[in-house]
């Protein structure tokens, strides 16, 4: 029995698809889905059929979660998704996460929000309630959006002890839960603090993108605005791993999207600045550490012919589960790249798309 790759792309202009089988260099474009509206999130869920999720938004209609069962081909909106309350002073703004429950829970989904809040469903998307002890912590008064608006960008659940779960948000910092979300306290210590203004000292942190490692999902490592850092202890303490990163006195590494392959490298691809955005002199530059190694290392010059002055946003980066895996990126400018070389060599896949939102893979089983 094969297996498929897709590669699912959420644009600010709808979806579009990419597949291929496991050898992964001929590739076919899908798509645009959902042509004019938002789609920051994107999951493909294949524990009962396939079905694909995608948080959606519109300037005029909205936030919302829908699901498709034919790849792509019709939509269904759901009725009972995320929602706060009137009395909550809370708004729906975006969708910006869409994961899987552990895999004790194969019904369980999780949507992080925007404004900043955690959402869970346990009938397959069906129905969706608010994990309200999130947004009723103490320090909520003072949570503060970043840049991008106050948005919850990351949900890692523990594999094996579901009832542990972390949340990101920016600019606020990393919560943990040991109860499934009923109630959570903050874990930034060691993290570099951002100058919002607001009092309370255990929040004010900018958190990029947060990922877990897959052999032991208590460390973890995090792109924050002001640097790159790891946590050996569930988030407890927090400590820079920027070797190889910096390369003068005032130098900050600066970017958005971290992933980890299921060999433990870690993937980033840093920015010129945090006022600049931009590939620092047009290279398009990824660079990759083994989770055992002590310095990052630029091993991928992606198109070294040509000047890329692009970003590459914080969930516009992922990896697929095969061996060898696949690392993926998607660029505002609307270039899609796959490497399955360890980050060395880098194809472009067809198609000029819009500005890319979310990059997700999806590995599917050939039925027999």
């Amino acid at each position: 029995m094969g297996k498929q790759v897709k590669v699912l792309v959420g644009t600010n202009k709808g979806i579009f698809i990419y597949s291929s089988n496991e050898e992964r260099r001929n590739w076919s474009l899908s798509g645009p889905f959902l042509n004019g509206w938002e789609a920051y999130s994107v999951l493909g869920d294949s524990r009962h059929g396939h079905a694909l999720f995608a948080g959606t938004s519109h300037a005029a209609y909205g936030a919302s979660i829908r699901v498709s069962y034919d790849f792509g081909e019709t939509w269904t909106q759901i009725e009972d998704g995320p929602r706060y309350s009137e009395e909550s002073g809370f708004s729906l703004n975006r969708i910006w996460q869409l994961v899987q429950g552990a895999p004790s829970q194969p019904d369980t989904l999780y949507a992080g929000a925007e404004e900043a809040g955690l959402f869970v469903s346990r009938d397959r998307g069906i129905t969706w309630r608010e994990l309200s002890g999130l947004t009723s912590h103490p320090t909520r008064p003072g949570w503060f959006p970043g840049a991008g608006g106050m948005c919850l960008h990351t949900i890692l659940i523990h594999p094996t002890r579901p009832e542990r779960m972390w949340v990101a948000m920016s600019s606020v910092g990393v919560f943990r839960s040991d109860d499934g979300g009923e109630t959570w306290r903050t874990s930034n210590a060691g993290l570099a603090r951002v100058p919002t203004g607001q009092p309370y000292e255990e929040i004010g942190y900018c958190i990029h993108k947060m990922a877990a490692d897959p052999d032991n999902p208590d460390i973890l490592y995090m792109q924050e605005h002001c640097g790159v850092f790891m946590s050996k202890d569930g988030g407890d303490n927090w400590f820079p791993i920027e070797e190889g990163l910096t390369m003068k006195e005032g130098d900050e590494p600066f970017g958005f999207p971290f992933v980890v392959a299921p060999t433990g490298d870690l993937f980033i691809i840093p920015l010129e600045s945090s006022e600049k955005r931009s590939m620092k002199d047009g290279r398009l530059l990824v660079f990759r550490r083994h989770r055992d190694e002590s310095e990052w290392q630029p091993i991928g010059d992606v198109v070294p012919e040509e000047q890329r002055h692009v970003n590459v946003l914080r969930d516009a980066m992922d990896v697929d589960s095969l061996d060898p895996y696949g690392v993926y990126f998607g660029t505002t400018s609307g270039e899609i790249y796959c490497s399955t070389d360890r980050g060395v060599k880098w194809q472009r896949l067809p198609g000029q798309l819009s500005r890319i939102l979310c990059v997700k893979t999806w590995i599917i089983e050939d039925e027999a």
